[in-house]
């Protein structure tokens, strides 16, 4: 069954993870690109603005200028003489002529001619008493006295800001006075000549630059006043417009009423100040265009980039759903959490812990392997150097280490195993050597790998250093477990492939030791008697002992290369020819009489061909013949023991698994094999370790009690084994998912007979 992706939190937090990388930046870059438009767009409105309002400027400059001009040909004019006005047959002329001069410019809506100190003003309406700023025109800050002060006293051109105007039968308007005093070939003012303007006038000229777009406009006096404005139903404080006046000349980011403009602002050589301020939020609102065009860009991009996510999440996540279906495959796995990391990880762990546990198998198969053939090519150097095996010494040499099984140990085992334990890996610094400890399938025996460094190439010296070593390593267990051990040293080799023969020597001298008692320690060399050399012809001893050693353990290597050895030889001597027959038939039946002690006899048949040899060269292919033969009865007899002692373990367990005694120490020492080698032989047959079997007995027997007893849960638990309830039920509910009393009611034909004090114990469990 596939791992469901829809409910996968992983492949989801995947997807989101490319979508976030395709969509920030789309974002982003849209964000950048959006606004970029906006202001290149405002730039462009502003530029423009600046442009208009100069325009406007200057045509508002002129205008003033016209009326400057005007005023002074009204001065210059003879029919608007303070004589001729106030001459009752010439007034109308004078009046006409007012008219006239009204008509010339489109901004006037009233043009006043006073003469100073005079109690009447002449408008193109005819002569009047001035009470017409109180009667027709009706301002409503300048009272009639400032009034008649400022049309005396002004010696400048002024403009008063605009301001509400009653005036007699119209509704009320905002108008402006423009006061400028006249001079004719006089140095002081005689008279002056009043305009009124519209404010909307003046306003409009700046109105039109805004055009589509919503905002204020302002024209400011020298001192900041403002003469006319146009607010378009906005508000602004006094600072604020006072803040508007203070720019310099240009375009201005503001912040008014709260919410964003642009300001442009201009000066006229007058000293005027003309001011436009716009809302910041139009020019985002005036790229419709632009924004639609990024939006079905930005839709099209994220729905690309989302298929496109999908795909690379998938991709991704491939390799993870096919790893979790393989280790699905290979064992029953948990894969209720839908964070397929963290179950990868706790599986990772687990299987981390398997390997930390089978660690010491490993090492000990691998060294195991290295004492029987001298080799382990099929294990590769990285391997090795990650079980902690490394040869890199100049010397080497095997002990086998054991001790009587009547004596006095610890029954359950303990004791064989703390020593393994202590020579599982030695480093002896003073003789610069470095030992390898190895447990062998017999029970109680030991096999040590031993490296060592030294600086001599003295026969006597090294054998020196070994005797050291040996002496050490058997002090080392003596005082562990207060009993001296058989020992027996082969010799040494400068090659870690050659072992092997070393480990035969090694288990030929420790026969010799075990024959001797405990604490004996015996040398191969010793044994066979090298240094003092026998000088007949006869096969030298210690090659009759390895190829003995070597045919009873299997070991074909060691066995053929005795045989080469013996015969290479004789080669080398070139004896009689009835001497060599019998040397070889000293060989031939070193070797038959091992086969019978083996109960390998049908080898008795081959004597007629090994004996009818023409050379030595026939004679060492028949004797191979006759080795490899004897070696591979004895690794099928090897092969058949194990195997049938594994079938009466089993057998054995399945008879004894509710006693609650029952454990890996107790059944090793009944069958005479050590626990490690039990424990490893266990699994490779059951598949399972023995933990694992025995709870797995004990479970499907207290189901059966369950679903056809009545009997009380604790009674059921005591008799298959287990002396803790509480701590089986816990196990029992995580293995199934619920406690034993509530599988009994789920599967019991009658739930109704179940025993009340189930519930009792698994409350208290």
């Amino acid at each position: 069954m596939k791992w469901n992706h829809f409910k996968s939190k992983l492949l989801l937090k995947y997807t989101l993870s490319y979508i976030a990388i395709f969509l920030i930046p789309l974002v982003i870059m849209t964000i950048i690109l959006y606004l970029n438009a906006a202001k290149t767009l405002r730039s462009e409105i502003e530029q423009t603005n600046v442009n208009q309002l100069n325009q406007a400027k200057t045509v508002i400059d002129e205008r003033m200028k016209e009326l400057q001009d005007m005023a002074s040909r009204i001065s210059y004019d003879e029919q608007l003489t303070k004589y001729l006005t106030h001459d009752p047959y010439y007034s109308r002329e004078a009046i006409f002529a007012l008219s006239k001069y009204k008509a010339t410019s489109s901004i006037i809506n009233e043009v006043f001619l006073f003469f100073r100190e005079d109690d009447q003003i002449y408008s193109s309406q005819g002569l009047e008493d001035l009470d017409v700023f109180t009667k027709r025109y009706k301002f409503h800050s300048w009272n009639e006295t400032d009034m008649v002060r400022d049309l005396n006293t002004l010696q400048i051109p002024t403009m008063r800001p605009a301001e509400q105007v009653d005036q007699r039968s119209n509704v009320p308007e905002s108008l402006l006075a423009y006061l400028v005093p006249i001079t004719p070939n006089q140095p002081n003012a005689h008279g002056t000549v009043m305009y009124l303007i519209h404010e909307s006038t003046l306003t409009g000229l700046i109105d039109s630059i805004l055009g589509d777009y919503q905002g204020m406009t302002y024209i400011f006096d020298n001192n900041g006043e403002v003469l006319a404005g146009n607010y378009h139903g906005e508000t602004m404080t006094p600072q604020e417009v006072d803040s508007l006046f203070k720019l310099k000349p240009g375009t201005h980011s503001l912040s008014l009423n709260h919410e964003p403009h642009s300001v442009v602002s201009v000066k006229s050589d007058s000293g005027w100040t003309y001011v436009t301020a716009m809302p910041s939020s139009q020019f985002f609102s005036r790229i419709v265009h632009i924004r639609s065009i990024i939006i079905l860009v930005f839709s099209l991009t994220v729905v690309m980039g989302t298929f496109l996510a999908i795909i690379l999440a998938r991709k991704q996540y491939h390799p993870i759903s096919d790893l979790m279906e393989f280790v699905k495959l290979k064992a029953a796995a948990d894969t209720s959490s839908s964070n397929e990391l963290e179950w990868i990880k706790k599986t990772l762990y687990d299987y981390s812990q398997r390997v930390d546990l089978q660690e010491p198998y490993a090492r000990n198969h691998i060294l195991l392997i290295m004492l029987k053939h001298g080799h382990t090519e099929e294990f590769t150097p990285e391997f090795k150097e990650t079980l902690g095996i490394r040869f890199n010494r100049n010397h080497y040499f095997v002990i086998c280490m054991g001790w009587d099984a009547n004596t006095s140990l610890k029954s359950d085992g303990t004791e064989s195993d703390s020593v393994f334990m202590l020579m599982n890996d030695v480093e002896l610094p003073a003789h610069s050597a470095h030992v390898y400890g190895i447990e062998l399938p017999q029970p109680d025996r030991l096999a040590l790998i031993v490296g060592f460094d030294a600086a001599t190439g003295d026969e006597a010296q090294l054998q020196t250093l070994m005797e050291g070593i040996v002496e050490t390593l058997g002090l080392m267990v003596k005082e562990h477990m207060n009993l001296s051990p058989a020992i027996g040293a082969g010799a040494r080799y400068s090659h870690p492939e050659q072992l092997n023969q070393s480990y035969i020597e090694a288990s030929s001298a420790f026969e010799s030791s075990m024959l001797h008692g405990e604490g004996s320690i015996t040398f191969f060399d010793k044994l066979s008697g090298i240094e003092d050399p026998d000088s007949s012809f006869w096969v030298p001893k210690d090659v009759l002992l390895k190829l003995v050693q070597s045919l009873k353990q299997g070991s074909y290597d060691v066995a053929v290369q005795m045989v080469s050895t013996a015969l290479n030889n004789l080669k080398t001597e070139k004896p009689s020819v009835p001497l060599v027959r019998c040397i070889c038939f000293d060989i031939l039946n070193t070797m038959l009489k091992t086969a019978s002690e083996l109960e390998i006899h049908h080898v008795v048949n081959e004597i007629p061909r090994i004996t009818s040899f023409d050379s030595l060269e026939d004679l060492e292919k028949s004797l191979t013949r006759l080795a490899a033969d004897i070696c591979a009865h004895v690794e099928a007899k090897s092969e058949t023991e194990e195997s049938s002692l594994m079938d009466q373990i089993l057998t054995f367990i399945d008879h004894h698994f509710t006693e609650y005694d029952l454990s890996l120490a107790t059944i090793s020492n009944k069958y005479s094999i050590s626990s490690s080698y039990f424990s490893r032989s266990f699994k490779e047959k059951v598949g399972i370790n023995f933990s694992q079997y025995i709870w797995q007995k004990r479970m499907d027997e207290v189901i059966r009690q369950l679903l056809h007893t009545s009997d009380p849960l604790k009674d059921i638990i005591t008799r298959v084994g287990y002396l803790d309830t509480p701590n089986f039920i816990r196990k029992f509910k995580k293995e199934l998912g619920c406690t034993p009393g509530q599988y009994r009611k789920m599967h019991s034909l009658n739930g109704s007979s179940i025993p009340s004090d189930d519930e009792e114990e698994e409350y208290t469990g």
